[in-house]
């Protein structure tokens, strides 16, 4: 199921480049601009096939795409037929608009993708409240003090004396209100001997205990040794959204819950672009041995290695909305205001609109189309910045892949 899994991302990739390049196809048709050919991949031609003066092909890099509108620059020769049909020559706005055009599908797939996820499975509930200690009978719960079904014996809870349906109140002087306070706690005091301030039937009692030290994901965490009772949960606490991890939805109310979702996502997208750069130098670290970031940027192989785990484990929501949140970025990274990127030359349309602006109030003629030859060094010196993040990127995806837990 792991190379199933791994295909079918990928080929959800491939389905994501080609609405990204198709949008920026149609919008472009529409606007009255000449497309000369719509590519997936780059590298030499494997296939290719010519309908209504557009050559559609597959080149023998899976690894992007690309639609090629005639005229983009000034320096675009074409023929006579096809002038009037450049892209420069054109309004700003349908430029702009042709630009957007492929960043927008992307967010459309997502939104679909997070739809489908309501429906099928529910949304995660990024707000859920902890349930307070006070309203639940068992607390903290059945201690796994020497309950077998736990796996680790006696444990710090039993050794302590803690029985089930005790409810603590305080671990090392630290208020806890919730299961959520008792597992920060607990976790961040590996090995520690700690006071364990407890209710029992009413009265107060204070014990003291050992915490065990495990390592996850290469932390240290401290354990108690006591899990939460749902049985001591009242039924209103359990029916109440606020505290649920997971929301469910009929088609109806899954539309504006799929909306703020994807507004979550967005605001989580453009912070995780924005920290993009400095989580590249731990990425080259991994290469060599230090374990990997569970948020450390992935190429198209680390993906599709993650997205084969979750159908490995039956995880296909996970599957959906990892793909969705790739969409995401895909279409945030696609409007960095950088060439060759969709939103450089959306600045550089910006550009000349402010300058001609500037221009006539001095008195001037426009200026005419923008000179990309100034942009050259730029636009090389990204290309080789992308190359080089993405040789980082795949080797470490290769050689110190992201796990999923389980």
């Amino acid at each position: 199921m792991l190379i199933v899994g791994i295909v079918l991302f990928a080929l959800g990739i491939m389905v994501s480049i080609v609405l990204h390049e198709y949008g920026h196809m149609r919008v472009a048709l529409w606007s009255g601009m000449k497309v000369r050919r719509f590519f997936v991949g780059f590298g030499p031609t494997l296939w290719s096939v010519r309908r209504g003066g557009i050559e559609y092909g597959l080149k023998a890099v899976p690894l992007g795409g690309f639609c090629d509108i005639a005229g983009m620059t000034a320096y675009d020769r074409l023929s006579p037929e096809d002038e009037p049909k450049a892209m420069w020559r054109q309004a700003w706005w349908k430029r702009v608009a042709v630009l957007l055009a492929g960043p927008f599908m992307n967010i459309v797939l997502a939104i679909a993708l997070f739809y489908t996820v309501a429906l099928g499975w529910g949304l995660a509930n990024r707000d859920v409240q902890p349930i307070p200690t006070d309203r639940v009978a068992a607390v903290v719960g059945d201690t796994c003090a020497g309950a077998d079904e736990c796996g680790i014996g006696v444990g710090p809870a039993g050794e302590a004396g803690i029985l089930p349906g005790d409810r603590i109140t305080a671990v090392d002087g630290v208020p806890v209100v919730s299961w959520a306070d008792l597992s920060d706690v607990v976790s961040a005091r590996p090995g520690e001997t700690v006071p364990v301030a407890l209710e029992r039937d009413g009265e107060e009692v204070t014990t003291t205990t050992t915490l065990t030290s495990s390592t996850v994901d290469g932390q240290a965490r401290g354990a108690l040794g006591v899990r939460l009772s749902e049985d001591g949960i009242p039924q209103e606490i359990l029916d109440d959204p606020a505290y649920q991890n997971v929301h469910t939805y009929d088609a109806i109310s899954a539309v504006p819950a799929t909306f703020v979702f994807t507004g979550e996502m967005v605001e989580a997208t453009v912070e995780g672009l924005i920290s993009f750069p400095a989580k590249i130098p731990a990425v080259a670290a991994s290469i060599f041995g230090p374990e990997r970031a569970e948020d450390s940027p992935v190429s198209v192989v680390g993906a599709s290695y993650i997205g084969g785990q979750a159908v490995e484990q039956g995880l296909w929501s996970l599957f959906l909305l990892f793909l969705a949140g790739l969409n995401l970025f895909l279409g945030a990274f696609n409007l960095v205001p950088l060439t060759p990127f969709d939103g450089g030359h959306i600045a550089v349309v910006f550009y000349e609109k402010i300058r001609d602006a500037v221009r006539r109030l001095r008195g001037l003629a426009p200026g005419g189309p923008a000179d990309y030859e100034k942009l050259a060094p730029l636009t090389m010196a990204v290309f080789v910045l992308l190359i080089g993040v993405s040789a980082i990127v795949i080797t470490a995806d290769f050689v110190n892949p992201i796990l999923l837990p389980g």
